[in-house]
């Protein structure tokens, strides 16, 4: 029977003296929920972790060679599509996408991911000339004005090294790599750092239906098994970030049984990504149907993530997420 550790993450000021630093952040946790497919949940004592568990869970997280043991990162959306769920078409033109980016950066985003495919559910796959023509100019102009590192969102190896070629830094794959067998070599040949995300299906047809034995575990041993191809193919556990995939082939309880229960995944020992930004859930809970107005459903699914000590947060609005997580590091460094 295989057993999963989640470790209970905590920030208050009242620290067990047998706590441990949770990715070498300022999260702590002294406590681990226990897993399984064939029992309910039991808790052990962090000191009773396999000494393996526990250096995964310890160690700090690195992307870019920054660390991120002071709260989440904000990697900014970027989307140069005519029709990505919430802003299809605002960015198409090069120059209006080229100043989005650099206004993201300015509101205090760390990493801008720009993407040229749309990933909405029920989008079809873009022709890989087409993606090209659509990101490179822009990742090539905001290299030029920008220091920040640049993600490119994409599936396809041909877009990737075009992107790379241009100036971005990190490829961040929606189809987990499970898309076009050359990305995760090409990755591997150019030392790129890599996100690799859980996504049931195709996004043509991943919201029709999507079905879990154990939505939390089914998507943990995904993710578990894509590292360890990103591993055999050269690239270090150093390089690669996890998303759990939020909304990819998943209903509302789904991405809540994600959410709830989210530390799970810094077993994995690698930074985790959240990117629920404005997605349909937000909207079903809070009966908002415009996925432009989702900024404070965003912003709330934003620190419950920090609150589990995940690293980068993927968001659109940028300037709001900012000041909420500024106000909440503050909160969190007064009480230490």
């Amino acid at each position: 029977m295989r057993l999963y550790h989640r470790p209970i993450v905590r920030f208050d000021v009242c620290r067990s003296d047998q706590a441990f630093p949770l990715a070498g952040g300022t999260a702590w946790f002294a406590e681990v929920e226990v897993l399984s497919r064939d029992a309910p949940p039991s808790y052990i004592q962090a000191t009773e972790l396999d000494p393996e568990i526990l250096d995964r869970l310890t160690s700090p997280r690195r992307v870019f060679s920054e660390s991120y043991s002071d709260g989440p990162a904000i990697l900014g959306i970027l989307n140069v599509t005519p029709d990505s769920f919430s802003d299809g078409g605002r960015h198409e033109v090069p120059a209006i996408a080229v100043a989005r980016g650099r206004q993201m950066v300015a509101d205090g985003a760390d990493m801008v991911d720009v993407g040229g495919e749309s990933t909405r559910p029920g989008a079809r796959s873009v022709p890989v000339d087409a993606e090209i023509a659509r990101v490179e100019p822009v990742i090539a102009a905001l290299r030029h004005l920008v220091s920040v590192p640049i993600s490119i969102d994409t599936r396809k190896m041909r877009v990737a090294a075009a992107a790379h070629r241009a100036g971005s830094n990190m490829v961040n794959d929606v189809s987990g790599f499970t898309y076009d067998s050359a990305l995760a070599p090409y990755c591997a040949r150019t030392s790129l750092p890599v996100c690799v995300m859980h996504a049931q299906g195709d996004p043509e047809t991943m919201h029709i239906d999507p079905r879990y034995d154990n939505v939390l575990l089914d998507v943990y041993d995904f993710l578990d098994a894509q590292i360890r191809m990103l591993l055999e193919t050269g690239i270090t556990r150093d390089r690669i970030v996890v998303d759990p995939g939020i909304g990819f082939g998943k209903t509302t309880a789904h991405n809540l049984a994600l959410l709830h229960r989210l530390s799970l995944f810094h077993t994995l020992g690698c930074p985790i990504l959240l990117g629920a930004s404005r997605k349909k859930f937000i909207g079903t809970l809070s009966g908002v149907t415009e996925a432009g107005d989702r900024l404070f459903g965003s912003v709330g699914v934003a620190l419950a993530a920090a609150a589990h000590g995940v690293q980068i947060l993927r968001v659109h609005d940028v300037s709001a997420t900012r000041q909420a997580l500024d106000v909440w590091k503050a909160v969190q460094r007064s009480a230490a």
